[in-house]
């Protein structure tokens, strides 16, 4: 399993020339996932990427991360900033 992550000011896939989703500021994960990776491994890579601190904090520091910058620790507010993250 790999993940590669990106801060990036919008982006969007595109599917046969569709537009399928986009999002503004924020991060972007190209993930891929092979026949024996198993679910603990999954979740074990999505808690790394949401503790990441690759967000600066208010000294400009890299600080932060998508747990601090968007949910400030609570896992409720982060599931409805990220659903489909925690899904």
């Amino acid at each position: 399993m790999r993940a590669l992550l990106q801060r990036v000011s919008h982006a969007s896939v595109t599917v046969d020339g569709n537009v399928a989703d986009q999002i503004g500021q924020g991060l972007l994960v190209l993930l891929g996932v092979g026949q024996d990776d198993s679910e603990v491994q999954v979740k074990t890579l999505a808690d790394k990427i949401v503790h990441l601190r690759i967000f600066g904090d208010d000294e400009g520091k890299m600080n932060r991360s998508l747990v601090c910058r968007y949910a400030q620790g609570s896992p409720s507010q982060l599931y409805r900033c990220c659903p489909t993250l925690l899904s």
